[in-house]
């Protein structure tokens, strides 16, 4: 029932089980291209949209293009988030998974690794399609590391939401409701430190946020893996 696995193991073999994981998800994805292709087609809309609800202002795009990525971020990736284990529940494999004999913070390592890497595969997409559409310069190493720092972020507490909400019934609507008002500090802080790289600003207004951005990382990240054993649980 959830224990921890104990013992005395390196630590190439502490991970194994995560790394098993995470290779068995990316395999099925290889295979079936059902996750990454329908975040890629989701996000590829919203860019567009986003694009045309601004095109005769495109001062106003390139001041709101940090926005309108992190917009396009959250809702390609809350819809892999959600066929993450909901996948794994229609198939029958989630079971097999929570009755294996490993830690199960182990078992969120490797989905959260997965679904992180499934985000950074579409936002290596959007952001060409933003330098393209807003002609903003987003290749710029501070504010690539932003949007990691908030992909990192997102990745973990979604894969914790996702465990919880993944037995109910209405599981698409509930993973946003949940998952949206804890992300807001995260996303503000993305934005904030974004836009100062993007704008080339003193690091004294970009350091402050990215600080916040890996304060809450940890957090958000430790607090997933401590409680996942209970919430899948439940």
């Amino acid at each position: 029932m959830g224990e921890r696995a104990g013992g005395a193991r390196g630590p190439g073999r502490f991970w194994q089980p995560a790394a098993a994981i995470l290779w068995k998800d990316l395999l099925a994805e290889m295979r079936s291209r059902e996750l990454i292709s329908g975040m890629l087609v989701f996000a590829l809309i919203v860019v567009v949209v986003l694009n045309f609800a601004v095109e005769l202002r495109l001062d106003l795009a390139r001041q709101a293009s940090i926005g309108f990525l992190w917009v396009t971020i959250l809702f390609a990736g809350m819809l892999g988030l959600s066929r993450s284990l909901a996948r794994e529940k229609d198939r029958g494999c989630l079971d097999g998974l929570l009755l294996c004999p490993v830690d199960r913070g182990m078992i969120f390592l490797g989905k959260m690794i997965g679904n992180l890497i499934f985000v950074l595969a579409v936002e290596l997409v959007i952001i060409p399609l933003f330098v393209f559409l807003f002609d903003v310069a987003f290749y710029r190493p501070l504010l690539l590391l932003a949007v990691l720092l908030g992909t990192i972020g997102f990745a973990g507490v979604g894969t914790l939401l996702s465990a919880m909400v993944v037995h109910t019934r209405s599981r698409e609507v509930m993973l946003p409701i949940l998952l949206l008002p804890v992300m807001v500090p995260l996303v503000l802080a993305a934005v904030r430190a974004g836009r100062a790289a993007l704008h080339g600003w003193p690091l004294s207004d970009y350091l402050p946020w990215a600080a916040l951005m890996v304060a809450f990382d940890v957090v958000l990240v430790t607090v997933s893996y401590l409680f996942f054993d209970y919430v899948v649980e439940e």
